[in-house]
């Protein structure tokens, strides 16, 4: 049911066509055939992150997922040199074709940010070519983000522009930040992104809601399942479409045990 609140109707996730509506590639052309200015700042700093978490843990191949994939292949190649399998979770059925689409050799846009996740050794140093081991180590899974249950399977995840973008409901957008976090490992780094503030996008000829986020929300929704983690915005000022303020990033470790959420 469609939740209301004093400020009207808020569009709930099940109320979505994302099978029938979402043009995937109207959304791709518009967002990652270049390398933009925030994607490169994001790139930075996550690649930081996992590279300098794997060099000091010194740990074997991992397991790792992006949650939310849609058609943005530059999460699973962030975590692409410490994983012999990577999930690339998604809901909507024309975005679960397109990631099927590019596992025997993804399209040369993505020759770009791998470029970007090159200046980290690790990347730079791999044993095997970019496309090979993206073709032997991903695989797609369909399905609902609030259905994700594997607590504790994955090693490291990622989960770029989903909880805040797939619903206008913040209850929702707290139990797809949950549902992420509790999906992975003990320990295991991940990192997040938000677009701040957001109205809603548009995919091709159709809008879908958003849910209005800030810094703050960000950091209450990771509290309770993360240890170590820090909040940030982007510097990166760019529009990239209209209808947000600013990009936020969130990167850490899953926490060993969760804290007590209050009640009341």
């Amino acid at each position: 049911m469609t939740q209301r609140s004093s400020g009207g109707v808020q569009v709930m996730n099940a109320d979505v066509p994302w099978d029938a509506a979402f043009d995937s590639i109207a959304y791709l052309d518009h967002n990652y055939r270049a390398l933009q200015a925030e994607d490169a700042e994001i790139l930075h700093i996550i690649r930081d992150h996992f590279g300098d978490h794997f060099r000091k843990q010194g740990v074997g191949p991992v397991s790792g997922i992006d949650v939310g994939a849609g058609v943005n292949l530059y999460p699973a190649l962030a975590m692409l040199p410490w994983c012999d399998e990577i999930t690339l979770f998604e809901r909507s059925a024309s975005n679960v074709a397109y990631l099927k689409s590019q596992i025997d050799g993804y399209d040369d846009n993505w020759d770009k940010f791998w470029a970007a996740l090159c200046r980290k050794d690790a990347y730079r140093t791999m044993d095997m070519d970019p496309r090979e081991r993206f073709r032997k180590v991903v695989q797609v899974e369909q399905g609902d983000i609030f259905d994700l249950r594997d607590e504790g399977r994955w090693s490291v995840g990622t989960m770029f522009f989903v909880a805040e973008s797939m619903t206008a409901v913040h209850a929702e957008f707290e139990l797809g930040v949950e549902r992420f976090m509790r999906a992975l490992a003990p320990g295991a780094p991940f990192a997040t992104a938000f677009m701040e503030h957001s109205k809603g996008y548009h995919a091709g000829e159709h809008f879908f809601p958003a849910c209005d986020v800030g810094e703050s929300d960000v950091r209450a929704s990771l509290e309770a399942f993360a240890g170590d983690f820090k909040v940030q915005r982007l510097e990166s000022a760019a529009a990239v479409r209209d209808g947000y303020s600013g990009m936020i990033v969130a990167y850490g470790w899953r926490a060993n045990s969760d804290s007590p959420i209050p009640v009341g």
